[in-house]
């Protein structure tokens, strides 16, 4: 089942840009807002498998967002992007539990790179996970 990528931005033709790019260029699904306030709502009646979100928007900026996203699912990762990158905010971003930081204008290739490279890691979390739960499973039932 191809993973589920949400993408958070305020102007509408990035929010068609980066759709873009992932469907053509991968087999995953695309849900897009341009509201951050709805990604909570989003979020807890969806599955999403990485969350791609501007840093500046009206409402709640990606910093935010980040914290309130990582509140309800700590290992889900994020990718935030900006027009307005600095090494400080991209630091704090990473602080906070984001996985990756980038600035606009970016190539396809980077943006392609990044999203792999977080699905991949976040399939890995859940594996661990699941291996945890079975050795703990497997554990308590011979004690």
């Amino acid at each position: 089942m191809p993973e589920n990528i949400l993408i958070v931005d305020d102007e509408p033709d990035m929010l068609k840009l980066l759709s873009m790019i992932i469907k053509d260029k991968t087999p995953y699904g695309v849900t897009t807002t341009n509201n951050p306030l709805e990604v909570i709502d989003l979020l807890k009646s969806g599955s999403f498998d990485l969350i791609i979100a501007d840093l500046k928007m009206p409402g709640i900026g990606g910093i935010e967002l980040l914290e309130a996203i990582k509140k309800i699912d700590g290992e889900l990762p994020v990718i935030i992007i900006t027009a307005y990158g600095t090494f400080e905010t991209a630091t704090e971003a990473l602080k906070k539990g984001g996985f990756d930081f980038i600035t606009k204008p970016f190539r396809k290739e980077q943006i392609l790179y990044t999203i792999d490279k977080a699905l991949k890691w976040y399939v890995l979390q859940k594996e661990n996970r699941q291996l945890r739960q079975r050795l703990q499973n497997l554990q308590q039932q011979e004690g």
